[in-house]
Formats: C-alpha cells, sequence, structure tokens
C-alpha cells in the first residue's frame, strides 16, 4: 500500500439540479476540502464534494472514497420508464376497447360526423367499413396521424409503425367483413333478449351483439332517433342474469359515445337552445329526480330549467334507475367542460346568462355526489365566475341608459351570484368606483322625489353585506350610501320637516325612529339626526301622553328604540 499513489478531486453542482463536474485535482487534503467549503460559502456553487481517488500500483486501479459533501442536498432524479417497442393495439380485438374507441374518434371525427356514426358503429357495420375502404385516404390520413406520436413515443420508425397500424387495420377489416359473410346476428326490439341470451356463453358475445346492435341503428337518420332506438333496446333486455348484464353493457358503449359527442347530446336536448339552455337540459337529463324535486321547490331554477323530450325522458329514466354510469359519467364531465370553457352561456342576454349561473349552480349543487363531485363543480363556477368580472362583460351587462343607482342594484346582484374570493373582490371594485362616482351622488341628490331614493339608498346598503363580500370592502361602501343619504336628507330637509309638522307626536316619532334604524334611510348622518331628534321627541310630554292613550303603540314604538339603538 506504500507505493499507491493518491490525490483528491473537488466536484461542484453549480445549480441545485445541475450534474457532478470536476472542478480540481489537488495532492494536498487540506487544500481540497477548503476550496470545496470556500465555493459553497462564497456562492460559487450550490453544492460541492471532495473524494480522494487512490491507484493501486499492482492494478492500476483507481479506488474512490467520498470525504466531504457540502451545500444543497442532491435530489433523486425521476427514471423514465420506456415504453414497449410494441403498439398499444396488436390485435382486432384490442380496437373495441374504450381507449381504442376513443381513439379511433378522434382520428376519425370528420368521416364520421358526415354519416353521424360513431366508432362503435364503424366497428360493427361492414357496410360502413366498405365505404371507408372506399375513400382509402381516409384511413392512410388517420395511420399517419397515430403512427408519428406512437413512433416517437416507443423510439422505433415512423415506417415501421406505419406499416404495424396498416397490419392491423387490414386484419380487423378481414375479420368484421369474413363474419358478416358467414352470417351476423340481426335484431329487433322484439327478438333482443332472445338473442342476446343465446349469445352470453359465447367468448365473443359483445363483438356479435354490438353487430346486432350497431346495425339495427343503421336506419337512424338523426343523434337523437338513435337514442331513442338504444333506449328501447334498454327497455326489452332480459331481465336479469349474465344476459342482461351483457345487453345493457354493449347498449351502454354506442349510448356513451353519442351524449361524448357535442352534437350528439346536444340533439339529444334539444338543439334549437343556446348553451345555458343546453346546459340546464344535460343537468336535468342526468339528475332528473333531484332537479325535478328542485324546480318544484326554486323559482329560480324552474326558470331556466327546459323540459324534456320524450326521448331525452326515457334516457333520463334510465340514468335516475342507477343504469348507464358511465353515460351519466360523460353527461357530467360535458357541462364541467362547457362550464369552465370561454364561451358564453347567453350571448345576446347577459342578465339572463346571470340567471342561467344562478340555476345551474342550485341544480348541480343539489345533484353533487349523484353526478358530480361538489369540488369539481365549485372549480367549474369559480372559472365560470371569472369571466363575469370582465370589463367585457360588465359593460355589456349594464348597458346603456340605465340610471346610476340601477346599475348598483345590478353589479349587486352579479356580485351575489358569483363565487371565489379573486372573483369577489373584482366585483367589489366595480361596486366600489359605482358608488363613489359623481355620479351616482349627483343623481342621488337630483331626485325629485327624495324619500323614495332614502329608501332605495337603505335598500342598497343593506344588500351590499349580504352579496358575499368582505368586511374590509363592503364597509366603505356601506359608509358612502350613508353619506350620500345624509347629503340627499339634508337637500329635502325630511328630518327637521318632520319635527316641525304638526301631524300627531307618535306618527312623528314612528318616523324618525324608522329613519334613525336604517329602515327607510340608509345608515349614516341622516339616521343620526334622526336619532337625535326621535331622543328629544320621545322626552316631551305630548308625545308621553299620547302613549298613555294608545297602550297599542307602545310595543312597535320600544321596538324602533331598540333598533335605533343598536344602529347607533
Amino acid at each position: 500500500m506504500s507505493g499507491n499513489q493518491v490525490h483528491f478531486e473537488v466536484f461542484v453542482r453549480r445549480y441545485p439540479d445541475s450534474p457532478w463536474t470536476l472542478k480540481m485535482a489537488v495532492d494536498d487534503r487540506e487544500s481540497a476540502l477548503e476550496a470545496a467549503m470556500e465555493m459553497v460559502d462564497q456562492r460559487e456553487a450550490a453544492a460541492a464534494r471532495v473524494m480522494r481517488e487512490t491507484l493501486e500500483a499492482g492494478t492500476g486501479e483507481f479506488h474512490s472514497l467520498t470525504i466531504l459533501t457540502v451545500g444543497a442536498p442532491e435530489r433523486a432524479r425521476k427514471i423514465r420508464t420506456r415504453e414497449p417497442a410494441e403498439p398499444l393495439c396488436v390485435a382486432p380485438q384490442d380496437l373495441y376497447t374504450c381507449h381504442a374507441r376513443e381513439k379511433i374518434g378522434r382520428l376519425l371525427e370528420t368521416w364520421l360526423a358526415r354519416r353521424q356514426a360513431t366508432p362503435f358503429e364503424l366497428l360493427h357495420r361492414p357496410d360502413l367499413v366498405e365505404q371507408l375502404e372506399a375513400s382509402r385516404v381516409e384511413i392512410q390520413h388517420a395511420i399517419q396521424k397515430i403512427a408519428l406520436p406512437e413512433a416517437h413515443a416507443r423510439n422505433c420508425s415512423v415506417v415501421a409503425m406505419t406499416k404495424s397500424f396498416e397490419s392491423l387495420t387490414e386484419r380487423a377489416v378481414e375479420r368484421l367483413m369474413r363474419d358478416a359473410r358467414k352470417g351476423l346476428p340481426r335484431i329487433t326490439a322484439q327478438t333482443f333478449a332472445k338473442t342476446a341470451s343465446q349469445l352470453a356463453a359465447d367468448p365473443e358475445a359483445a363483438y356479435r351483439l354490438g353487430c346486432g346492435v350497431a346495425m339495427f341503428l343503421a336506419p337512424a337518420r338523426s343523434w337523437s332517433e338513435k337514442v331513442g332506438l338504444l333506449i328501447d333496446l334498454a327497455d326489452a333486455a332480459p331481465p336479469e342474469g349474465p344476459a342482461r348484464a351483457l345487453a345493457l353493457a354493449v347498449i351502454a358503449e354506442p349510448l356513451e359515445e353519442i351524449v361524448g359527442c357535442e352534437k350528439g347530446l346536444d340533439d339529444v336536448v334539444g338543439g334549437h337552445l343556446d348553451l345555458g339552455g343546453r346546459l340546464a337540459a344535460m343537468s336535468r337529463l342526468a339528475a332528473a329526480d333531484v332537479i325535478d324535486a328542485l324546480v318544484k321547490l326554486e323559482p329560480s331554477v324552474a326558470k331556466v330549467m327546459p323540459e324534456l323530450s320524450e326521448r331525452a325522458q326515457g334516457l333520463a329514466k334510465w340514468l335516475g334507475g342507477g343504469g348507464f354510469l358511465g353515460v351519466r359519467a360523460a353527461i357530467g364531465q360535458r357541462i364541467l367542460r362547457e362550464l369552465s370553457g370561454q364561451r358564453r352561456l347567453r350571448p345576446a342576454d347577459a342578465a339572463g346568462e346571470i340567471d342561467v349561473i344562478r340555476g345551474l349552480a342550485m341544480a348541480l349543487t343539489a345533484a353533487s355526489g349523484k353526478l358530480l363531485p361538489l369540488d369539481n363543480v365549485q372549480a367549474a363556477f369559480s372559472s365560470r365566475s371569472r369571466r363575469l368580472v370582465t370589463r367585457d362583460f360588465v359593460e355589456t351587462y349594464l348597458g346603456e341608459g340605465a340610471s346610476s343607482l340601477e346599475e348598483a342594484e345590478a353589479l349587486i346582484w352579479l356580485t351575489e351570484n358569483i363565487i371565489g374570493g379573486g372573483n369577489k373582490r373584482e366585483a367589489g371594485r366595480w361596486l366600489h368606483s359605482q358608488i363613489f362616482s359623481l355620479r351616482f351622488e349627483r343623481e342621488s341628490r337630483g331626485s325629485h322625489h327624495p324619500t323614495t331614493r332614502l329608501a332605495e339608498l337603505s335598500k342598497l346598503q343593506r344588500a351590499v353585506a349580504r352579496c358575499g363580500l368582505v368586511e374590509e370592502t363592503y364597509q366603505p361602501i356601506q359608509i358612502k350610501l350613508g353619506e350620500v343619504g345624509g347629503l340627499v336628507e339634508a337637500d329635502a330637509r325630511l328630518v327637521s320637516m318632520t319635527v316641525k309638522s304638526t301631524a300627531p307626536a307618535l306618527n312623528r316619532l314612528t318616523l324618525l325612529l324608522r329613519i334613525a334604524s336604517g329602515e327607510v334611510a340608509p345608515l349614516g348622518p341622516a339616521a343620526d339626526r334622526a336619532r337625535a331628534e326621535a331622543l328629544k321627541l320621545a322626552r316631551q310630554d305630548n308625545t308621553r301622553a299620547e302613549l298613555t292613550v294608545a297602550p297599542d303603540r307602545l310595543d312597535a314604538i320600544r321596538d324602533l328604540l331598540r333598533h335605533a339603538s343598536l344602529a347607533a
């Protein structure tokens, strides 16, 4: 060992995620240790490591030993798993899985939409396959679109992946055409249960029964017609046992694809409706029992909830009974996707859009758990609320020609119907700028009916505190409304004229206390003046004399006095 050579190497990592790199090599241990510590202290490196390297004279091999590591700890690196070289679908049967059908639907979306067909029908109908083969370009284009990303993910050539998919396509087509020549089941609503029972023990029962279902749908010319035919088959399914499970599982596949298709679901719930109406109809379709009960109790939900067509009601009955859970989940995901999207629910009616959002929020919250998780519903409405407080929407919503008071009331209604802390703050800023504007004060003081305007300001002041704003936001607005009310009252001299009036003392006291309690005027300077005058009037002898002869009014006066004291 005495003939072995020893030196010390210093490695550094410039940043926490950087790899180790050799910085220096020295023969002196202390110099290496000092250099490593200094580079970390001076922040020249995120971490440093000192290695002792020993060269064995006999073998010529180096032996390494770490003697110091300082700085940021090394993070574990994620190991990327290597994808298998072969594609996920290698046999014709693999094309019939839900993920494969979803991929086929995306690749051939335009071709299928032109024929109002689903991937399920394409895989089970020989006539559709013949049409697709006749337009060879469609198949080639679809194969090219899938071959490129698959080849990149599996680190193989595009040519090899293209040949693999071409072979798979040819084998799938040959299988379906061969089975068609041998004879595939032909079904009607009357023979469906018998056919399902006969095929229940067949290893390819789902495939063969699916061919019969797909050909049963062939005469339909709309998505809604197809849903009606599928519901007819579901009603005619075997009553129990493996045959019923097989029948409903086969029917669920095209149903899920239809409701997952934008035009398909729109046609089922009503293509003439705007987006908000369609979403309301989808909610009613997926959770009819809950929402029908809510419609009877809540007018705001009944206002925006359209009636379902006869076919949609048939589907809603199955969904409400616990059948076709995948179909209900697909409808729920479509609702969330549209709520979180950019499109307006009612493009031509901003006020109506708020009503739709309010009704949808109540309906989906009531149906949460059965249709969608509550957290997902709240996240979707928070995203939608963010679009309601943008400048474009607010300006469209307020429109032109409305008074400043009407605009303030509209902004309070908007604030009340949105969720999310950030959205509430933004709505509060809109309301703050409206109430603090010179136009609002000028129009309030210029009113020809000061008593009516004071009552409106009082109502507005109470509504500000109930619309969901935090105290730091709504308190300045309430104070400003009180100040504006004080100016209106001072201009009209309402309190002084009430005190000097020749009306009975109890009548004057009642009016002053109503002003002081914020019932007919906003809390603020006007209420303070009314409170002071009411206390003076209450101490006068003639007022006490009137109370003596009218004991029935004593309780009302006492309540007003208490409210006025609490409002002080």
